[in-house]
């Protein structure tokens, strides 16, 4: 049986490369199922980082957010079409909508569904930790950005959030993967 997995990308350019990379490179190893629903900025960024036609390329399946119910992902989220809700990479001000109960917008809306139905959502927001991160820029330029503590604070709720996983770093969709199907043996 394979493993089914929608696939959210905000408007955060931090590791997205590394995530595209890494969900390629597990769709062809595992025979995944992935479907990615890219919100409105993550349009805009993933164009802006030139990764758009990579994206649509390895996963023909992409969506754009049109509305907080169009494309209806919440609705295949509820029917149990997914496995699970992955967001990866994701921004702060999803982070934030999502650990204070907002859901005015695809992925929001997406990951509160999918809690009330008990389909689990990783979640891997960039601004994770105090102090300062280095990002690279399209062009190979690098930006250094100072996290606020606002943004560290919603993480931290996410953490406590059933339903909800925080990973680390991009990579440890891996061994979630391994875990989902060996559950299916």
């Amino acid at each position: 049986m394979t493993l089914r997995i929608a696939w959210g990308i905000t408007g955060c350019g931090d590791y997205l490369k590394e995530s595209v990379d890494i969900m390629k490179e597990l769709t062809k190893e595992h025979n995944l199922e992935v479907r990615v629903y890219l919100s409105q900025a993550g349009e805009t960024v993933v164009k802006w980082y030139k990764l758009f036609n990579e994206l649509k390329s390895g996963f023909p399946r992409t969506f754009v957010e049109k509305s907080p119910n169009i494309p209806f992902l919440v609705g295949d989220l509820q029917l149990g079409k997914y496995d699970f809700l992955l967001i990866m990479p994701s921004t702060s001000n999803t982070v934030g909508k999502i650990a204070a109960g907002i859901s005015d917008t695809l992925l929001s809306n997406a990951a509160a569904q999918a809690m009330k139905g008990k389909v689990p959502v990783y979640i891997f927001p960039a601004d994770q930790k105090r102090g300062e991160i280095t990002t690279e820029l399209p062009g190979g330029k690098t930006l250094t950005l100072t996290m606020r503590d606002v943004d560290i604070e919603a993480v931290d709720k996410l953490r406590k959030m059933p339903g909800i996983t925080v990973i680390g770093q991009p990579d440890e969709i891996r061994d979630i993967v391994k875990k989902h199907l060996e559950g299916r043996k």
